[in-house]
């Protein structure tokens, strides 16, 4: 029995990067010898192991025949004849076709540590085609990996849009589209994603409320870069560079879907793009089954993004109903997350990505004093019921029209042209 450690623990260390789980293949053994020696079989397609010790996985080398549609379509061999270069040909990349002996020898039938050089994403063996998941796995490794500077080869890419134009990727089920996209938004580049699951037709099949955006223009005063789907990448670029929250990248990718449903005769001009943004939105979480945190965050900022532009404009009474309305007394941890993609809408325009946004702290600064006006009180004065709740606006009113005495003039008026730099307005 030999054993191996392989995949990304061994890709890992050799680009110097903190390795993470570390799986194991063992070849010349069976089923009975694992248990024998006090495995644990945990594998339900085939056998995986986990160590008496450590718990860490092992997996009978094995090889894969195409028997069927979709990732599930395989039948698999694992029996004790099966060799190493037989299990890593089977692999996605040849950067993760790389196994390491018990000596510390680098184990490389096909040229992975090469194309970890050159940093190229290249598929191992045209069995990469049988796999629609590969897809998508390919592009979150771009994702991943881009700020290394790595790329997927000429030919892998091509491979891949000959699959997504296959049909296959239809196959896949709604858990594992969202597994990936997860995976995708919490990489340095999530934007890379995007992109590329565009470039070769994917978007389409997997997020078809998304690729709607794209060849939908805006008003060029607003969106110098006209096209929606690019908007909504640079937004999604920006969101990377601001915060690690999957959430907030999940909501901002989402922010702009009502703009796909507006009618050609209107372009490029959308009215009531945030409210139509809901029914996209969620037909999208039913179909991915997207957790509730997500789909939470995201309702909020596709239904009031808008309403950041336009935030003074209906005095302080309706910055205080928005912040009812984003249930920010209730939930503050939600009014940071709010502010920041709205934020990164205002940036993720071609031309004002170094352009300042104050409104965002301003906000903020305002939701952090309205959050001091205490139950207690009313209380003490002998209102009870509906009565302290009404009383509590009343005094958020008053204290935002204080606060919006404070604001630069010009903002508080909500004049601020978002083509102009900030301080035009400010002296």
């Amino acid at each position: 029995m030999e054993v191996y450690l392989v995949g990304g623990a061994v890709r890992d260390r050799l680009l110097g990067a903190e390795p993470g789980d570390r799986d194991y293949v063992v070849v010349g053994a069976t089923v009975g010898e694992m248990l024998a020696q006090g495995y644990t079989q945990v594998g339900r397609d085939f056998p995986v192991f986990l160590h008496p010790r450590t718990h860490e996985e092992y997996a009978l080398a094995r090889t894969e025949r195409k028997s069927g549609t979709g990732y599930h379509g395989f039948v698999c061999d694992f029996s004790p004849t099966i060799t190493l270069e037989e299990d890593l040909l089977r692999r996605d990349l040849t950067i993760n076709a790389l196994a390491e002996d018990q000596d510390g020898r680098i184990i490389d039938p096909y040229g992975g540590q090469e194309d970890l050089r050159k940093r190229i994403l290249r598929h191992v063996s045209s069995a990469f085609g049988e796999d629609p998941l590969r897809v998508l796995r390919v592009a979150r490794f771009a994702a991943r990996l881009a700020w290394m500077g790595f790329r997927i080869a000429s030919e892998t890419l091509e491979l891949m849009r000959t699959m997504s134009e296959g049909g296959e990727l239809a196959t896949l089920t709604p858990e594992r589209v969202f597994m990936e996209l997860q995976k995708a938004l919490a990489s340095p580049n999530p934007e890379v994603f995007i992109r590329i699951l565009r470039n070769i037709g994917a978007l389409r099949e997997v997020l078809p409320e998304l690729n709607a955006l794209y060849g939908v223009p805006g008003p060029r005063r607003w969106h110098p870069e006209i096209d929606s789907g690019i908007h909504t990448v640079m937004t999604l670029k920006r969101m990377a560079q601001e915060s690690t929250s999957v959430p907030a990248r999940f909501a901002i990718l989402c922010h702009d879907l009502g703009k796909g449903l507006t009618p050609r005769e209107q372009w490029p001009h959308h009215p009531d793009h945030c409210e139509k943004g809901l029914a996209p939105l969620k037909r999208m979480c039913e179909r991915l089954h997207v957790p509730t945190e997500y789909r939470e965050l995201a309702e909020i900022v596709v239904r009031y993004h808008g309403d950041m532009h336009h935030l003074w404009r209906k005095g302080p009474e309706g910055v205080v109903d928005l912040l009812y309305r984003l249930d920010a007394f209730r939930r503050p941890e939600r009014i940071r997350l709010y502010a920041l993609c709205c934020k990164c809408d205002f940036l993720g325009r071609r031309g004002f990505e170094s352009r300042p946004f104050p409104r965002a702290d301003y906000l903020l600064a305002l939701h952090s004093l309205l959050l001091g006006v205490d139950t207690r009180e009313f209380v003490a004065q002998g209102l009870r019921g509906a009565a302290i709740g009404e009383a509590m606006r009343q005094r958020r009113v008053e204290l935002c029209r204080e606060f919006m005495k404070t604001l630069p003039r010009g903002e508080s008026d909500d004049t601020h042209n978002l083509i102009q730099p900030y301080d035009s307005f400010r002296q």
